[in-house]
């Protein structure tokens, strides 16, 4: 299987922990559990298996020479997956101080100066146990305050929501229920809120911790 392929890279120290885990998580698993008949059957869902198998040849009994082209066409999707994951893992890996840094900061919220890929690198290095429950990031040309998981299993709910009566609400009707002036949006599953500039985040954040 797949699955017993990256393990043997792991053994054999062609790949490191943090390598097989995320190849793990962003791919592998996900096709051990479609060869081994577990994969949820889901109307509309698609996985990387379900893609993959779309290059097969459209009639069955096809002549060789078409099976030959449609599995060279799908290694070569295939490839340009494998090496876009393998440059994400090397920019995510490259933020790991940014993220080891902002951990040393407020043990309320974390702060970051630009937006970088955050999640699994907090969680990698304790994160599970860190205080924080909140971080401020920059989202584009705003500022963004989100909740932070309880884990990384667990990444869609949050440690503390945002407020309730902010839930769901829109530039005018959150400038008036939060008091902000630079209030944008918040999300109404309360775990993210978009704002215009930092200081707007940090004073939302006030909001939240003095529960107001």
């Amino acid at each position: 299987s797949a699955g017993m392929i990256l393990k043997y890279l792991k053994d054999q120290k062609i790949f490191d922990d943090s390598y097989y885990e995320y190849y793990n998580r962003a791919l592998i698993h996900g096709i051990d559990l479609h060869d081994n008949g577990e994969e949820p059957q889901v109307y509309g869902y698609c996985s990387f298996s379900h893609v993959i198998a779309n290059y097969n040849t459209i009639e069955h009994a096809p002549p060789v020479e078409e099976q030959d082209q449609c599995f060279y066409i799908a290694l070569d999707f295939v490839r340009g997956h494998l090496d876009r994951l393998y440059q994400r893992f090397q920019y995510i890996q490259s933020c790991r101080d940014a993220v080891k840094e902002a951990m040393k900061g407020n043990p309320t919220c974390m702060v970051f100066d630009k937006s970088i890929p955050w999640l699994e690198l907090f969680f990698e290095l304790g994160g599970e146990d860190h205080p924080a429950q909140f971080l401020i990031m920059p989202s584009g040309v705003h500022w963004k305050l989100r909740g932070i998981p309880p884990n990384y299993n667990d990444r869609m709910s949050v440690r503390t929501p945002l407020p309730e009566k902010w839930a769901g609400l829109h530039e005018g009707d959150l400038k008036q229920v939060s008091g902000i002036e630079g209030a944008i949006f918040c999300h109404k599953g309360r775990f993210i809120s978009v704002w215009e500039t930092r200081e707007d985040a940090e004073k939302a954040l006030e909001c939240v911790i003095k529960g107001e």
